[in-house]
């Protein structure tokens, strides 16, 4: 299976990873992020997304996850630009529908999940049944649980399924890398305000997303309990600091060109009767 890229930002794969240890600032490590760097990146992952299609026994899952206004949608934006968009596809959850409600939580994101040869993006996933509905469990009442749900055990009970299904997927060839965009409740508020006094920002701000910061304790406890229960070789997790954008957006570009290249992509090779085949074609268009 798929092995995780080294990366100071990685969480551990034995249950030892501290919110309270993860910097939301960048380390003074010199890693560049901007302008030649950023260009550079670009070109490289255009050229391994084109790889990948090439070869069509690989998939590729990104997973996004953070604190409103960590900067998901831009950091998506940033560092996919340079991929052709028919070799991609991003989806967004948000409140599950009434259809999704009739079915297991893991229903929605599976049906989205990346086929060979492209990359899947989910802006937010499955883990929010173990993050918002963890923070507020009355939401538990409106999914239609078989009996009542027992909050000791439910929430391990998740995280199991989810790591059980990515186990799964990396086992049939799926590359699967989470990243948790790790901002500052300082950092976060600086955002708010800023979409409040921008007017071509204020489309950004919900008023419930001020609400939710009286939650920010419960919020890092249930992400240091996903991370830990489901970072893995297979499918790692990466907290990345997320306080200053430009450099958060070059490291997850670098972990994701990383990845890639571990993978040993390459193009197809014709067999030899695919090579008679070209032949013949060449001699005809002759």
């Amino acid at each position: 299976m798929f092995e995780a890229p080294p990366s100071p930002y990685i969480v551990p794969f034995d249950g030892s990873f501290r919110v309270s240890e993860a910097s939301t600032t960048p380390s003074t490590d010199g890693h560049r992020h901007v302008g030649k760097y950023r260009k550079e990146a670009t070109r490289e992952l255009n050229k391994l997304q084109r790889l990948l299609a090439a070869g069509d026994r690989r998939a590729v899952l990104l997973i996004f996850q953070a604190m409103d206004a960590a900067g998901k949608d831009s950091t998506i934006r940033a560092v996919m630009q340079g991929v052709d968009p028919s070799g991609c596809q991003v989806f967004s959850f948000k409140k599950p529908s009434s259809k999704e409600l009739d079915h297991d939580f893991l229903w929605r994101t599976s049906c989205c999940l990346p086929e060979r040869g492209r990359i899947g993006i989910f802006n937010r996933s499955q883990y929010e049944e173990v993050l918002v509905v963890r923070v507020h469990p009355q939401i538990l009442g409106t999914q239609k649980l078989p009996g009542e749900p027992c909050l000791e055990t439910i929430w391990d009970e998740r995280l199991q399924s989810i790591r059980q299904q990515e186990k799964h997927l990396a086992r049939n060839g799926t590359v699967i890398l989470k990243f948790w965009l790790n901002v500052s409740q300082d950092e976060q508020k600086r955002r708010f305000l800023s979409r409040l006094n921008e007017s071509d920002k204020n489309w950004k701000f919900e008023p419930k997303d001020v609400v939710e910061r009286q939650f920010w304790d419960d919020y890092m406890h249930a992400y240091q309990e996903a991370l830990n229960a489901t970072s893995r070789s297979w499918a790692p997790w990466y907290a990345i600091p997320a306080d200053d954008k430009p450099y958060m957006r070059a490291r997850v570009a670098g972990i994701i060109i990383d990845a890639l290249r571990s993978i040993g992509l390459h193009y197809p090779e014709p067999t030899d009767g695919e090579r008679a085949e070209f032949e013949a074609a060449r001699a005809e268009l002759s």
